[in-house]
């Protein structure tokens, strides 16, 4: 079997000017250009054109993740600043209810200008929309690593969490950009599918979207859902070590509804999946399945190396039927998990056949997956977008990828 752990990031790599790093979306989403790969064959586009482009019996899957407000800064007495960065909540540890809390949360962060905060805890004063203001303390739950650590959130004044955050948090736009983040921020780097508060990166293949391309899209008869992946600050850090090996994938939470479930199934074949988040939630149900069929402990965690650990004899009808089965037989209408899955070249893919996606750093994971799709067609790909001008990152250009058949 293919030693996967020993591929060399210094394949995946190209210059990126900086001045080809787009520091701000196009006016108008659906504007943007689109490069299209299919069979080998490069041609350009512009996104608003993607309804002409999708094949008729494909159904869209996108990521409804809502990136949230995950910076909040504290100032010493002295004077010095202190930011914290909210990753993954700890206490409770659900997403769906951790903005609900009223009164204390947890969460695992990474703190800037940690070595400035000597005491236990620091406090800072929030004024909500209301004109009420209440005492926000950040106070040290755990030791530093160098993942980060614990800070355990309390307040007074019965606000709840989410509401404390959009008063007061700041908006995380991507430190590539060099900028700080603006007012305009708050909506271009928001997708149309936004629905679900968790992620502090958005999705950004979704913020090419505009209700006028969906409308188009539905016209065709083309069919969309959604699934839920709540990006992680690692989605922005290269790969360092000189083989993958080395490179710990972070792991995201991800939610998939019942509804959705039976769409794919009836779908196979025929998926697109908008963006690398929806395409790591959509392949890690292959294995989520697989965990159900033979009984395994934990069976909604998805570990960074599973899929290349053995063969796996089970058909992706079969595994997916085995996750409907289970939230059938248990009477529920979606499941929460975690992954950490890695796509790399020689992964096989067994739900997404097209992928809508932006242009990716140089030296990191999104760059091994699109060569894990395409092979070595993206040097091509990327050497063409390069070539014609195309807008590269967060607010940068997109293509749609046809997965060469097998």
């Amino acid at each position: 079997m293919h030693d996967y752990k020993n591929t060399k990031i210094e394949s995946f790599s190209y210059h990126l000017p900086d001045e080809r790093i787009a520091k701000y979306p196009l006016s108008r989403r659906d504007e943007s250009k689109l490069l299209r790969y299919s069979g080998g064959e490069i041609t350009d586009h512009t996104f608003r054109d993607i309804s002409d482009i999708v094949e008729e019996d494909t159904l869209l899957v996108s990521n409804d993740t809502k990136v949230i407000r995950a910076r909040l800064e504290f100032f010493k007495p002295t004077g010095g600043r202190i930011e914290i960065f909210l990753l993954d909540p700890v206490a409770p540890s659900v997403y769906e209810t951790v903005f609900e809390e009223r009164s204390r949360c947890t969460w695992h962060c990474l703190v800037g200008n940690a070595k400035k905060w000597k005491e236990d805890s620091i406090t800072s004063t929030v004024t909500l929309p209301d004109g009420r203001e209440i005492v926000l303390t950040a106070t040290k739950a755990s030791p530093a690593t160098p993942d980060g650590q614990e800070i355990a959130l309390s307040w007074d004044g019965g606000a709840d969490f989410g509401a404390i955050l959009e008063a007061y948090g700041e908006l995380p736009i991507p430190p590539y950009l060099n900028r700080e983040t603006e007012e305009s921020d708050l909506t271009t780097y928001q997708t149309l599918f936004a629905r679900v508060q968790g992620s502090v990166a958005a999705p950004t293949a979704g913020l090419h979207f505009t209700p006028e391309v969906m409308q188009a899209l539905s016209e065709k008869g083309i069919r969309s859902t959604q699934v839920t992946l709540h990006v992680g600050a690692g989605t922005f850090r290269p790969v360092k070590s000189e083989t993958m090996e080395g490179h710990t994938m972070h792991t995201e939470a991800i939610v998939v509804s019942l509804e959705t479930l039976k769409a794919l199934k009836t779908h196979l074949g025929h998926i697109t999946a908008v963006g690398t988040t929806s395409t790591r939630t959509l392949e890690s149900l292959y294995y989520i399945g697989v965990h159900l069929i033979e009984g395994k402990d934990s069976p909604f965690e998805v570990e960074q190396w599973e899929p290349y650990e053995r063969d796996y004899k089970y058909s992706t009808e079969e595994s997916l039927s085995a996750i409907i089965r289970h939230l059938e037989a248990s009477g529920e209408d979606h499941f929460v998990g975690a992954t950490r899955i890695i796509i790399v070249p020689g992964f096989t893919f067994r739900l997404v056949g097209t992928l809508i996606t932006n242009f990716h750093q140089p030296h990191s994971t999104l760059l091994l997956l699109i060569s894990a799709f395409v092979g070595n067609d993206w040097k091509s790909i990327y050497d063409h977008a390069l070539a014609n001008d195309y807008r590269f990152l967060s607010y940068g250009d997109s293509s749609i990828l046809f997965r060469p058949q097998a």
